[in-house]
């Protein structure tokens, strides 16, 4: 079991690595763990409305460079590279993937899979309000963000640094990803790219708001 400093000294270690050693490159057994961690995130409902897809075609990684400012210095020197994708219309109440998926991955029962039918909707309508294209999208890389951060935080606990990467022009991202055959025809959305590997520069201060600052007890 990691003990609590173990954990404590993961999350000082993270930092955004803005360039990594391009000769060093992770060995398979630490990027799968990574991944896992991905993997075995929560999500709303359980529906798991990500892709985790791993950029190492040098050619598609300087594409997506291009129209990537806060990707510069990461792309070109980093061991990994994911394009966290999130699904689109997948997650309308009915569809074929959460109708599949609640039969075939959770394996729920028809009773359970009713009692689904009558609040999903609700919860989508009323509750969240995600009628919207773009809202349900933005709920979609909501649930995205966790798998994001787990995979971070996996990795800092084995020593490998990463890097969330938000600044690119989204457009423009998802048409070279398009281009590529990588989105399946406009199921999903470029949620956030995130690189991995070993830091060449020492870590800057790690500066975060006081614990009173940004907690409060209700």
């Amino acid at each position: 079991m990691i003990d609590k400093q173990a954990l404590l000294h993961a999350f000082h270690f993270r930092h955004a690595c803005k360039t990594f050693d391009p000769a060093r490159k992770i060995p398979d057994d630490d990027f799968r763990l990574i991944l896992e961690a991905g993997r075995l995130s929560p999500s709303s409902f359980g529906f798991e409305p990500w892709r985790f897809l791993v950029v190492q075609d040098v050619a598609l990684r300087e594409k997506l460079r291009a129209v990537s400012w806060g990707a510069q210095g990461q792309f070109p020197t980093a061991s990994h590279v994911i394009a966290v994708l999130a699904r689109k219309e997948d997650m309308r109440p009915g569809s074929d993937y959460t109708e599949n998926f609640m039969r075939d991955v959770q394996k729920l029962s028809d009773e359970a899979i009713a009692r689904r039918h009558r609040f999903y909707p609700q919860f989508m309508e009323t509750d969240f309000r995600l009628q919207e294209p773009r809202a349900l999208f933005d709920w979609s890389c909501r649930q995205a963000y966790i798998a994001l951060a787990n995979m971070m935080t996996a990795a800092a606990l084995i020593d490998i640094d990463s890097c969330p990467i938000e600044g690119f022009n989204e457009a423009n991202a998802e048409a070279v990803l398009h281009e590529a055959g990588l989105l399946e025809d406009g199921r999903f959305g470029l949620a956030v790219m995130v690189a991995f590997g070993y830091r060449v520069n020492p870590q800057p201060v790690k500066t975060r708001q006081a614990m009173e600052q940004v907690v409060r007890w209700a």
